[in-house]
């Protein structure tokens, strides 16, 4: 039975690994339909490749720094429940690869690659296994301290905060530091318009992303005996409330509206698991609202040109998912109860400040050292002949 249950455990986590992985697909195409199309290949290459730095990474040194596990010495962790542990690290290296996934949507059609590379794998070898072990793996006696002091441990079930808000808010000194695209705020104060350059490639991304995250949520209880329907209806049910506030919000933009459910899904990965479900669809259509608002916000007043609007909704959203966990999972609320507003608030905020300074810090010598940005002539050509001209030109790295 004990063997039965080993391979069982493995498989679900299997799965689940797939279905993530299988949303770099997504992350891929929705930036593919939101950036010009002359910048689509780079598009396309950006995203495989910093995924297989992240791999590497993480499997070096990001799982070690989370977990204090690795896989260099004795066979027997190779081979125990069934290859369990190293199943496991591979689903969580696709929540570790989703940050620099998230950071290239921010700082698309301008960044340079390889100093990008470099970023990413500072992020996934160090950023995000810290705050990954001290929310998920009790590093640090941070949860302990909530516990004895709030009554309640930080809980994030599949990642709102962890991953997406920790996403969000290092793409932020990203996309400040590399300024806007050319053009896009002119002199005379108008705003050069950018339109996706391709609402079907938007659309299969986003519906690709809305697939994979039932995986992203039910398999975070990495275990059989631990999977919750409750968790697979919460996650649907932001889904919808997120795509019909953002219809309403953003007057029926096609853009808006696919970014709608991923906005409400970002929201309530923490709390999916204890909310009710009609909170689940409150906490999905608030996010969904917020990303609508924000990003215009963002792009139109203050002028900070994140292509994808990758900090509202992974940032914001993820920040407002943390804290709202602690509101809509109480028993007052029609939840289950076993979280506390006061120990969301702290562990949320304890991430993004985490994010954002050290996330400046990184952006901030690389910007210093190497250059984070393509020459204006680069950019006017497009990243995509850039990658033609490799293979013809003995300046690889230029012709980034």
């Amino acid at each position: 039975m004990d063997a039965l249950k080993q391979g069982a455990d493995a498989l679900f986590i299997l799965l689940g690994a797939v279905m993530v992985l299988a949303m770099h697909a997504g992350f891929a195409f929705l930036e593919l339909g939101t950036v010009r199309q002359k910048n689509q290949v780079n598009a396309l290459v950006k995203i495989l490749v910093d995924f297989s730095i992240s791999t590497l990474v993480y499997f070096l040194v990001g799982y070690s720094v989370a977990y204090g596990t690795h896989f260099f010495v004795g066979a027997d962790i190779l081979a125990a429940r069934n290859g369990y542990d190293l199943v496991k690290f591979f689903f969580l290296l696709t929540f570790a690869a989703a940050i620099p996934a998230i950071v290239s949507g921010g700082i698309a059609e301008r960044a340079r690659f390889y100093p990008q590379l470099i970023s990413t794998a500072v992020i996934v070898g160090f950023i995000y296994p810290f705050y990954e072990g001290i929310a998920w793996n009790q590093h640090f006696g941070f949860q302990a301290w909530l516990l004895a002091n709030t009554g309640f441990e930080f809980h994030d079930f599949a990642g709102s905060v962890v991953v997406h808000a920790v996403g969000g808010w290092i793409a932020l000194p990203a996309v400040v530091f590399l300024g806007a695209r050319s053009n896009r705020y002119r002199k005379d104060g108008a705003i050069s318009a950018h339109p996706p350059s391709s609402i079907p490639f938007l659309a299969l991304g986003a519906w690709i992303l809305c697939v994979g995250w039932f995986g992203f949520n039910v398999m975070s209880a990495q275990t059989l005996d631990k999977i919750s329907g409750l968790v697979a209806v919460n996650s649907l049910m932001a889904m919808v409330g997120g795509t019909l506030a953002a219809l309403w919000a953003g007057k029926n933009d096609p853009g808006f509206v696919h970014n709608g459910p991923l906005a409400g899904l970002v929201a309530v990965c923490a709390g999916s698991d204890v909310m009710h479900p009609l909170g689940a669809l409150a906490v999905g259509a608030a996010a969904g609202a917020l990303f609508v608002y924000m990003f215009t916000l963002t792009q139109n007043t203050w002028k900070i040109d994140d292509v994808l609007g990758v900090w509202p909704l992974h940032g914001l959203c993820g920040t407002w998912g943390g804290v709202a966990a602690g509101i809509f999972g109480s028993t007052a609320l029609g939840g289950l109860g076993g979280v506390g507003f006061i120990s969301q608030l702290l562990g949320t905020l304890f991430g993004v400040l985490w994010a954002l300074l050290s996330s400046a810090l990184l952006y901030g010598l690389i910007k210093h050292f190497l250059g984070l940005r393509l020459t204006q002539e680069q950019e006017f050509e497009g990243a995509d002949m850039s990658i033609h001209s490799v293979s013809a030109t003995p300046d690889r790295e230029s012709s980034w």
